[in-house]
């Protein structure tokens, strides 16, 4: 009989877990600015001196704005997958609502072969290496079946 493992997110604060993943980024309460990953320094607005924000659940959908793949592995602190280092692809994607342009990973199975431009995506979460107790996950973006690009 096998544990059941904890989940988590690889990096805190970053992106939520649940049934319906999203990426959490910052709004800035004087201009409405939004942005990702989250800061509390200063807006992201370079015309904006705003220095109070709220959290901001991102849309989880977006189209596919440019696309590579990571034919050698990464330095530390990546954390490969296998003992023999597997390519893997990358998307640019604007999101649906704050058109705004978001680098991730895409998701398992997924390569080049399956990406254009354009293409719509959704967010999901998927494991990036376990220990003992936890499952830690990472967000990456999913091609939608069926939708038209």
């Amino acid at each position: 009989m096998s544990a059941i493992l904890k989940r988590a997110p690889a990096i805190e604060g970053w992106f939520t877990i649940d049934d319906e993943p999203a990426l959490l980024g910052n709004r800035c309460t004087t201009c409405g600015t939004v942005w990702f990953p989250k800061s509390s320094f200063f807006c992201g607005n370079p015309a904006c001196d705003g220095s109070e924000f709220e959290e901001a659940r991102l849309s989880r959908r977006g189209k596919v704005w440019s696309f590579t793949d990571a034919q050698y592995q990464p330095p530390p602190p990546y954390i490969p997958r296998s003992e023999t280092y597997e390519p893997f692809a990358l998307a640019a994607v604007e999101l649906a609502d704050e058109q705004m342009v978001v680098l991730g990973q895409v998701a398992e199975g997924v390569t080049v072969n399956d990406l254009e431009v354009g293409q719509p995506v959704e967010l999901i979460v998927e494991p990036l290496y376990t220990t003992d107790d936890t499952e830690y996950l990472v967000y990456k973006w999913k091609p939608i079946d069926g939708a038209p690009a």
